[in-house]
């Protein structure tokens, strides 16, 4: 039985991670188009992946869910490191290679931003984006962030050393963008 629904989008799903994920999530974070575009260069193992799931599924300080386009998991998009006193948090999301361009991630990523500010109160939205990954940098920017700075040469993937781009939003920013 599919578990229920958090957020509905327009063509996705957004449920809470349970541990009957856990294997789609193991196969696909080690995915060499997924993991390097989050910025990962180990394999996580299973031991590893029910770690993840523990520690940070199951966080307070974190909101993970699963991307859901009929009733197959696609991906997963979340938000972490969430600051309450400062109402803040940092976004992240991935989509298994499959099914990519067909829209799912910006619409999980709307529905989760529009979760943040008007559900949870946040007033800032962070996002990292490697430059490499310029499909993931419009997609933050169609939704109204803005890029805000680089880090250089802070991970070091596939042989070399690549920059990483932070993304903000401030609610007020979001809310005059979707008036």
């Amino acid at each position: 039985m599919p578990e229920p629904v958090f957020l509905s989008g327009d063509c996705v799903a957004l449920r809470p991670i349970e541990e009957d994920d856990l294997e789609f999530l193991q196969q696909h974070v080690n995915d060499p188009q997924v993991w390097r575009a989050i910025g990962r260069s180990k394999p996580l193992n299973r031991v590893q992946e029910r770690a993840f799931f523990e520690d940070v599924v199951c966080s307070e300080e974190s909101i993970q869910l699963l991307i859901v386009a009929e009733s197959t998991p696609v991906g997963t998009v979340g938000l972490k490191s969430i600051d309450w006193p400062s109402n803040r948090a940092e976004l992240g999301y991935w989509i298994a290679p499959d099914h990519w361009r067909s829209g799912y991630a910006s619409d999980a990523v709307e529905r989760v931003v529009a979760y943040a500010f008007d559900q949870l109160g946040l007033h800032r939205i962070a996002a990292r984006v490697f430059a490499f990954n310029e499909p993931s940098r419009r997609l933050l920017e169609s939704i109204g962030f803005t890029q805000e700075g680089v880090h250089r040469d802070v991970e070091f993937i596939d042989g070399e050393y690549q920059d990483a781009y932070w993304y903000g939003l401030l609610e007020d920013e979001w809310r005059s963008e979707t008036d």
